[in-house]
């Protein structure tokens, strides 16, 4: 596991509620992603305090839901801004141009892909696919697509989160 993964503390308050949550799950390792889907309802970051409590009370190895956590583009182990941009690395979204439009991102941003922002608004990160392979090349902004993007509109894109005209 990455030695970053430990760094962040989850709040004792916290960790007593995703105990709570995760306790009815005891033995049932099918439920895995239910349970972490409603625990980042109540943390921002699946930390290494949160792992350990979802494995304790849900009775499974702690790499186990680190990997299953890891493996999962929209769940995290890392604080990531008010706005987390994915980058579609799919084939289709390559072979479009996805390689440009991530380079604008990262310059409009001055950011590079894994990185957070100094102001903490927004993270850049690859995922695997966004499911949009007929809009290719893509990006999600939270819950948000955006398809059929150029370098310039996905600046535009970017500057219209920076002035403030979205919400999360």
């Amino acid at each position: 596991m990455e030695e970053r993964f430990r760094d962040y503390r989850t709040p004792a308050s916290l960790l007593v509620e995703v105990a709570k949550l995760t306790a009815p799950y005891r033995g049932q390792r099918d439920r895995l992603s239910l349970v972490t889907t409603k625990v980042r309802e109540i943390v921002p970051v699946l930390s290494y305090d949160v792992v350990s409590v979802i494995a304790r009370e849900m009775d499974i190895d702690v790499s186990t839901v680190y990997g299953f956590i890891t493996f999962y583009a929209m769940l995290s182990t890392k604080p990531h801004g008010k706005f987390t941009v994915r980058m579609c690395k799919s084939a289709p979204c390559h072979v479009n141009g996805a390689a440009e439009v991530v380079r604008a991102v990262e310059e409009q941003l001055g950011i590079h892909v894994g990185e957070t922002t100094e102001d903490g608004r927004f993270t850049l990160e690859y995922c695997p696919c966004l499911g949009m392979c007929d809009i290719a090349p893509a990006i999600m902004i939270n819950r948000k697509v955006y398809g059929n993007l150029t370098p310039e509109s996905v600046r535009d894109i970017l500057k219209s989160y920076i002035r403030g005209d979205v919400e999360a």
